[in-house]
């Protein structure tokens, strides 16, 4: 593999920096030059460029190719477990799902990895049914989508091995929700897989297409962005909720300059965010 002082120019950092915010919104800072040789350094390696600057020319030149979908699910970040920070699935099931019992519930999960979230939110729904019987009868949707190609696939097949299945995610839940494929795979039981649809999403594109939602998802992806990029796409995200939708960021998140569009709702532990009417 090519190392970052070989095929990582100083002008050549900059100009895939560039190219990667321009085409999925992912801001680097000024040091992650190693992070890049050692996510690119294989494609670098096998179209036998010596200079990253060579490669930011193939994909100038190539527009949407697969060399770009390539270099994209190899520059996300997909780290990602069950139930992850567990207050907001918490906040999900007693205090968000008890207002939202007659109309058909469509949820999102933005940048969904390879599924834990959604398929988690599906578990969520799960218990709020088996401890309300009768509730939901207009039906739930979860639509979730990422940028990242080659996990989405993984994530549509619902199948995990071991140890991923044991992050997060507890035996009586493993028991209840999963089906065991061989000692060393496990599948998510179709009744919860089939109410979550996989969507590929570029989310600095327009996702008008995916319609009205309930509620929203959008934890530890935002982080990565510029602060104008990360205002714009929560601006979007309001318009997407119906009027008194929630939103859920990550916990390092926290929205800033947009009191006009969303109202915080303390939950002890966690908060959510309310949209307001404009």
């Amino acid at each position: 593999m090519l190392s970052s002082t070989n095929a990582i120019t100083p002008n050549g950092y900059i100009r895939f920096r560039d190219y990667l915010q321009k085409v999925c919104g992912i801001s680097l800072s000024d040091n992650k030059q190693y992070l890049v040789a050692s996510r690119l350094g294989k494609i670098l390696e096998r179209e036998g460029f010596s200079k990253i600057e060579q490669l930011v020319d193939a994909l100038e030149r190539m527009g949407g190719s697969k060399l770009k979908e390539e270099v994209i699910n190899a520059m996300t970040t997909n780290e990602t477990l069950w139930f992850r920070d567990s207050h907001p699935f918490a906040i999900l099931k007693d205090k968000v799902l008890p207002e939202m019992t007659t109309a058909p519930l469509r949820i999102w999960s933005a940048a969904s990895s390879t599924g834990q979230e959604p398929y988690s939110i599906s578990m969520v729904i799960e218990e709020f049914k088996s401890s309300r019987p009768g509730v939901l009868k207009a039906g739930e949707k979860i639509v979730a989508t990422d940028i990242c190609t080659n996990i989405l696939q993984h994530a549509k097949q619902g199948e995990y091995d071991s140890l991923a299945i044991a992050r997060g995610l507890g035996a009586d839940l493993q028991r209840r929700y999963f089906d065991k494929i061989n000692d060393l795979t496990w599948k998510i039981k179709p009744h919860l897989s089939s109410r979550v649809e996989f969507k590929y999403l570029n989310l600095i594109d327009s996702f008008s297409m995916l319609g009205k939602f309930d509620v929203i998802f959008c934890r530890n992806v935002l982080i990565y962005f510029t602060v104008d990029l990360k205002l714009e796409i929560l601006k979007r995200m309001h318009a997407s909720l119906k009027p008194g939708g929630y939103l859920f960021l990550g916990g390092s998140e926290a929205l800033s300059g947009l009191s006009d569009y969303f109202e915080i709702v303390q939950c002890h532990p966690g908060i959510v965010y309310k949209a307001k009417a404009l």
